[in-house]
């Protein structure tokens, strides 16, 4: 062959070397800017190649750390749980996606990867090694550990603390519950997320619920209310409720609910009004209640022009009573007096008991001879009526009752109400058990 031949032929050689020299550079520069760790082995899990972060990891040059194994860089335990995976991909010839936890013995430090392994096979399908790319998600997976803790904390506030709390978006759809909330319904929190308030509660329930709500999406303030919420047993109970306003990462408004169980100081907070307008000993309304509600009936009678009337009673000789036959019978006496004047009344009517042993009685849109003519039945029903116990004979006390009716010089209810005592004093002036009108 020519020698112009054979120089040419050397000369596309050279070139085709150096272009594979400048392709191999490139490709190395690549890998080495490559913001993960690439690696190979051999068939006996050697290490044949390494980018430059890798090296740098284990603090080596590539020269010292081709032929090492995992258990001269890495501690037994990390090398256990590498060695198993390499075995899947060297010798099952499968492809491994894994997290992996090395522990490094230059450093000391602890670093954890996710690892893509496969194997590397020859023409003929043999496999001869691995390649891998791990993934340094040690920042991560900390950063996932931190928020699952601080999950953790947080829901063991909200699901111990004495309050309902939930949230809801602007469609009304929940986003949040705690556990107390979850109670409410006999569910479990994760299936209160996602759905609507009214597929958990009568409609007409959560509309009601849903108008705070409401206004906190229209004002963007804070809204502060008692609400009720029937409970699995369909009974009443009360809640103060907060509501604020709260925007979600993906911009969705909602609303934050805090409701406190507030039954049992409801329930006291009646009990204790019903007490300031009770008398303990019959039941009935005291003179208190009794006085309120003659201001209230003769305000109304006064712009309605309509007519009211009291009827005042008082037990004839009830001193007596007690001084024969003691206290503890006397209380009997009003107790038994008090339901035969309830028996004579109507609903709309008001009997309260005022003093010692005088009642009376508020009669709403009532004439005065309607007033006396009831008066009379109550009269004669007492009259007929004796008290019977552990004591000789039987007690058959009779009453004295002054009746007054609204009239037009009335300048409260007072005036009203003089008269009916003006005429139960005529009553009882006149020889008692009768009645009397002004």
């Amino acid at each position: 062959m020519p020698s112009i031949f054979k120089s040419q032929e050397n000369q596309q050689s050279q070139d085709s070397q150096q272009t594979q020299e400048l392709d191999i550079t490139a490709l190395v520069g690549v890998v080495n800017q490559t913001g993960a760790f690439i690696y190979s082995k051999d068939i006996k899990g050697c290490y044949t190649y390494a980018n430059q972060l890798f090296l740098d990891l284990a603090h080596l040059h590539l020269s010292d750390l081709v032929g090492k194994q995992d258990s001269d860089f890495f501690d037994s335990e990390s090398c256990k749980i590498l060695q198993e995976n390499d075995n899947l991909v060297l010798e099952y010839g499968k492809t491994i996606e894994k997290e992996e936890i090395n522990v490094i013995k230059a450093t000391g430090e602890t670093r954890i990867y996710m690892s893509v392994k496969k194997p590397m096979r020859d023409s003929s399908g043999k496999i001869t090694g691995l390649f891998g790319i791990s993934t340094d998600i040690t920042k991560r997976k900390h950063l996932e550990i931190s928020v699952n803790e601080q999950k953790v904390f947080l829901d063991a506030v909200l699901n111990n603390v004495d309050a309902f709390i939930y949230m809801k978006d602007s469609n009304r759809v929940y986003r949040y519950a705690n556990s107390r909330a979850a109670e409410l319904f006999n569910i479990q929190p994760n299936e209160i997320i996602g759905r609507l308030d009214s597929e958990l509660m009568p409609q007409d329930v959560a509309d009601r619920l849903w108008e705070p709500d409401q206004k906190v999406f229209d004002t963007g303030q804070k809204q502060t209310c008692e609400e009720i919420i029937p409970n699995l047993k369909n009974e009443s109970k009360h809640y103060l409720t907060t509501k604020i306003p709260f925007r979600l990462e993906d911009g969705t408004a909602t609303s934050i609910g805090y409701s406190t169980d507030i039954t049992e100081l409801y329930l006291l907070k009646e009990k204790l009004q019903r007490q300031a307008i009770t008398d303990t000993l019959t039941g009935l309304y005291n003179r208190r209640y009794f006085n309120d509600q003659c201001e209230r009936e003769f305000s109304h009678c006064i712009r309605s022009k309509s007519i009211m009337s009291i009827i005042i009673i008082d037990i004839d000789f009830f001193k007596s009573i007690n001084d024969k036959f003691g206290h503890p019978v006397g209380d009997i006496v009003l107790r038994e007096a008090s339901n035969i004047y309830k028996s004579c009344l109507r609903k709309e009517n008001i009997l309260c008991r005022i003093g010692g042993e005088e009642f009376a009685i508020l009669l709403p849109n009532t004439t005065q001879q309607e007033a006396s003519i009831l008066a009379e039945r109550i009269r004669q029903t007492q009259e007929q009526n004796s008290i019977k116990g552990e004591w000789e004979m039987a007690i058959k006390p009779t009453i004295s009752l002054g009746v007054s009716t609204l009239i037009e010089a009335d300048k409260s209810f007072n005036d009203l109400l003089s008269r009916a005592d003006r005429a139960l004093y005529k009553a009882k002036q006149h020889g008692r058990n009768q009645v009397w009108k002004l």
